[in-house]
């Protein structure tokens, strides 16, 4: 005996289960203004409960726009899906992307100049509603690109760095300064930083805070290391500052993210050099990578994956004309001490 085929599922049953109109339906799955997000979320939960998904070849065809965002990153391929960073970030994106049927569009690219044609070919090209910005630098060459374009965006981003664009941020200055002055409360006064790579802005922040945070302490010596943030380059600098005396080395480290400080740690332990007990070593990001080491490190965390949740939405607010222009900063990173820092001896 042949089944009967479960009756397809329409977008007037949507709208009967959210008890909107199909109009409204449209307008939450177009990212149109017109709509609370009180209710967008309702048409949204109904249509996942009947596994309804709007028929975008239909939509490309009637004239709209297929519900994509762009995200270019200038990273090796290699590297990025070796940085915890963001494989969270791009989880929390795609969470908000995926209620709102829509697809992420990821390029690596590398360099700014490469991007900038990416950006404005997808745009012109149709192939995206929107961007996500990352990795700003002093006087970005986007923020004009951008508004000459039109193309809504969020930059994620310091307010400094972005020209006006909607922004989502952490303040990486605070946290900077706190970490400085946890390793100085400890009794460290010889303190070293292996950060990222200079040319972007926020290794700039944190260059910055970081020497005047040393500078407030009058610490006894401070270090500053520029990286490409990768684990060997966290490596040959560790081994840079740890070649010295005892007397002369910092005795505490910062890494401006949790894939070079854990390097650190392994040339440490390869140079015989003990942590926490000779030196204290702190990361930033705080992925599990953190607690999965002997000793487990200690951080500078924060919620990456709802940091690019937060990224999603507020793009879609730009997107739709919902009133998100501005700067939003989110929670300054935390410090959570383990194992991997104490008192010098």
């Amino acid at each position: 005996m042949t089944a009967t085929p479960a009756p397809r599922v329409t977008i007037k049953d949507v709208a009967a289960r959210a008890g909107v109109s199909k109009g409204a339906v449209s307008l939450a799955f177009n990212h149109k203004p017109g709509l609370s997000e009180a209710t967008r979320d309702r048409i949204f939960r109904a249509a996942r409960e009947l596994g309804w998904a709007p028929n975008l070849t239909a939509r490309t065809l009637a004239g709209s726009r297929v519900d994509v965002v762009g995200l270019a990153v200038c990273r090796p391929a290699r590297m990025l899906g070796l940085e915890p960073w963001y494989m969270e970030f791009v989880s929390g994106v795609e969470s908000v992307l995926a209620e709102h049927s829509c697809s992420l569009l990821l390029r690596l690219v590398r360099n700014l100049d490469e991007e900038i044609g990416v950006q404005e070919a997808w745009w012109r090209g149709r192939q995206i509603g929107g961007s996500i910005l990352v990795d700003f630098r002093a006087d970005d060459p986007r923020v004009g690109l951008v508004e000459r374009l039109g193309l809504p965006v969020v930059a994620v981003g310091h307010p400094s760095l972005t020209g006006g664009l909607t922004s989502v941020w952490t303040d990486d200055a605070t946290a900077v300064t706190e970490a400085v002055r946890y390793l100085a409360a400890l009794g460290h006064r010889r303190i070293a930083r292996v950060g990222g790579a200079a040319a972007l802005g926020h290794t700039a922040i944190r260059t910055a805070a970081f020497d005047e945070a040393a500078g407030a302490l009058a610490l006894a010596g401070a270090w500053q290391v520029a990286t490409d943030f990768s684990g060997d380059a966290g490596a040959r600098a560790t081994r840079s500052l740890l070649t010295a005396a005892p007397a002369d080395r910092p005795t505490a480290i910062v890494y401006d993210n949790d894939v070079m400080a854990v390097a650190g740690l392994s040339v440490a332990a390869e140079m015989g050099v003990r942590v926490p007990e000779e030196v204290s070593l702190l990361a930033w990001d705080d992925s599990q990578l953190c607690r999965l080491t002997h000793p487990r490190l200690s951080a500078m965390s924060h919620d990456v994956h709802g940091f690019g949740a937060e990224v999603a939405r507020t793009l879609f607010s730009v997107i739709t004309g919902g009133g998100a222009a501005g700067s939003h900063p989110v929670p300054t990173p935390v410090l959570t001490p383990r194992g991997s820092t104490a008192p010098p001896r």
